[in-house]
């Protein structure tokens, strides 16, 4: 039988409403990364992960990105 899709949405601490779908992975923690660029125009990126130890490992690799990509300034 296949799994049953859905929508997933996240109100973050912020108020900010995120709905992703459909899908039929079950997703628990939401990230979102707020970057600004050099330009001074921001950028968004977000996702889920299956665990909170999971979404926790994304600060690794934003701190990473961040010099990759060379933000100026970024908030998880």
């Amino acid at each position: 039988m296949a799994k049953k899709r859905r929508h997933l949405t996240a109100t973050l601490p912020d108020g900010y409403v995120k709905t992703i779908g459909p899908t039929a992975e079950p997703s628990t923690h939401y990230w979102r990364i707020f970057a600004v660029l050099q330009n001074g125009k921001t950028d968004v990126f977000w996702g889920h992960a299956k665990s909170l130890a999971e979404a926790r490992q994304k600060r690794t690799a934003t701190e990473e990105a961040a010099k990759v990509r060379g933000w100026v300034k970024h908030a998880v």
